[in-house]
């Protein structure tokens, strides 16, 4: 058994910056399935999104942030977040960051403008901001005495005290597998925070890396908390179509900055749709997309900047540039090939301003969570302030709680498991998931295809709750195991929601109600309590 004040699950930007913020007066643990910088954080390309300019202001962040999320952003947080921004993005300076800096402005850095935003309040790092920030704080907590860094450690389930038969119904740590050495260790702690980022693997299609497989959703949702909201699933209009292009991201930057959706004619399409044109919300770009793919047989639309400098789209997407070029597209003067792919997890675990859960001790931050931020669509830019916030308010509520004597823990049981005969069960079964979640519960849904979905989903859970009760876990198996379960999530909230808003789409449902409800999910036996954010 390992014993730490802090166990932290996951390593983006959420479970990052919280460990530094703890780490002075407390003994923290952070675990990883791979290593330090395969996240999601660290392919963010974008930026961060915050008040920095003299000619943008609070109140219309909130607002551009409220129009996004359909209705459905909670009033309280979405204030809370933009209010914090500037001292949350200070501290990140702070630690190093190397923004783009731009000495013609008033804020000495280069802010750019992303779909939904009605001002330049994007600060970014060239193309790669996500490695830039991710690289530099990977750094300062390799560096702490008081970090403890797990790679290759995938966690299991949480330990909770109605689990182990203690009174108290606490999160009192995890089991976690050691994927190089195959051995499953016991970590206690007296604070646990899932930061494991979103369930994008659910999806044939998606920007997201390997890592996103709805770990933290799923352990909470057996813990006992609630989750809401998961039926609204990002899906960004504009990932790379290529065949050797593994879900490359065109960052929405590309057209903030001039970029043109056109049909394979040259047509440009957008201002059919919406008088933003190619400025208009993710869900809204997404659905457009999705919709003249379909009407047309299409296998992709194009995005063009090639009426940019070449010297501007090298400074200005260094990566991208060299992305395309490497596969043969010349963006200065040809046009991007693009498609829509999952992106972002809009909901997850109910928590409050302080990122607590309905479990005592169990907090959860970052794209596990939902914080009300998002709504019924993340405004572009959010994702990363949201981590950095929460963090910092998490890390004050820890800090502020006396510490109780920790308990006796079991030790892992596998004395009645062998180990798998047939490993092909686990690859199968992760590919139908995947491919019927697409064709079935993508951009636009109808109540037929999500109850056939939620039927497959049904054999798919009997058959792996069969092979996990029976045999050795191994990281595939867990995967699959969360994967399973949020995407049983995702069709049970969609089939909750009787309208259409943000991003869920429904042909049964096509009118959006006169007022916004969240869908909150409860599990079996757990208590529906009070939480602020949600009130």
């Amino acid at each position: 058994m390992m014993q730490f004040d802090v166990l932290i699950i996951g390593s983006g930007l959420a479970g990052l910056s919280l460990a530094l913020k703890l780490a002075d007066r407390q003994k923290v643990a952070v675990i990883t399935k791979k290593s330090l910088l395969d996240g999601a954080s660290a392919s963010a390309q974008g930026g961060i999104a915050a008040v920095l300019s003299g000619d943008d202001s609070l109140s219309e962040h909130i607002q551009d942030t409220l129009t996004a999320g359909a209705g459905l952003c909670d009033p309280t947080t979405t204030r809370y977040v933009v209010e914090h921004a500037k001292p949350a993005l200070d501290w990140l300076i702070a630690q190093g960051v190397p923004f783009t800096r731009d000495a013609s402005t008033d804020t000495g850095y280069h802010l750019t403008r992303e779909g939904g935003h009605s001002h330049r309040r994007i600060i970014h790092a060239a193309d790669a901001t996500g490695s830039a920030v991710q690289e530099t704080i990977v750094a300062r907590a390799q560096a702490h005495p008081n970090i403890t860094l797990l790679e290759h450690h995938i966690a299991i389930d949480l330990i909770t005290g109605n689990k182990i038969g203690h009174p108290d119904k606490c999160c009192h740590g995890a089991y976690v597998l050691n994927t190089l050495s195959d051995s499953v260790i016991t970590i206690a702690a007296h604070d646990t925070i899932l930061a494991t980022g979103g369930a994008g693997k659910v999806y044939l299609y998606t920007t997201n890396p390997d890592t996103a497989t709805g770990d933290g959703i799923a352990m909470g949702w057996r813990a006992g908390c609630r989750v809401a909201n998961m039926e609204f699933i990002q899906f960004h209009p504009t990932c790379l179509y290529h065949p050797h292009a593994k879900s490359f991201l065109i960052s929405e930057a590309v057209r903030g900055e001039g970029g043109i959706l056109k049909l394979p004619d040259g047509t440009r399409f957008m201002p059919w749709h919406d008088e933003r044109a190619e400025l208009a919300p993710r869900d809204i770009v997404a659905r457009a997309i999705d919709f003249e793919m379909k009407k047309r047989g299409l296998d992709c639309v194009y995005l063009d900047i090639s009426h940019q400098p070449e010297e501007f789209l090298k400074q200005h997407f260094p990566t991208i540039h060299a992305r395309c070029m490497a596969l043969g597209i010349d963006i200065a003067h040809q046009p991007i090939p693009v498609v829509p792919a999952a992106h972002y997890t809009c909901g997850g675990i109910v928590t409050d301003l302080r990122g607590r859960t309905d479990v005592c001790n169990l907090y959860a931050i970052g794209e596990t969570s939902h914080t009300g931020l998002h709504g019924a669509n993340r405004l572009a830019s959010n994702s990363l302030l949201e981590c950095l916030v929460f963090s910092d308010a998490a890390a004050r509520d820890i800090l502020s709680k006396p510490h109780s004597k920790p308990i006796p823990l079991p030790q892992w049981d596998e004395s009645r498991v062998t180990d798998a005969d047939e490993a092909v069960v686990i690859s199968h079964n992760w590919a139908e998931l995947r491919r019927f979640m697409w064709d079935y519960v993508g951009i636009v849904r109808t109540t037929k295809r999500l109850q056939r979905a939620q039927h497959r989903i049904q054999l798919l859970h009997e058959e792996i709750q069969e092979y996990y009760a029976n045999f050795h876990v191994t990281a595939d198996l867990l995967e699959l195991r969360n994967l399973v379960l949020s995407a049983d999530l995702i069709v049970q909230s969609a089939l909750a929601r009787h309208e259409s808003r943000g991003l869920h789409f429904s042909k049964d449902y096509p009118d959006t109600l006169p007022q916004a409800k969240p869908t909150i999910l409860v599990p079996a036996g757990a208590s529906n309590a009070d939480v602020p954010c949600l009130s």
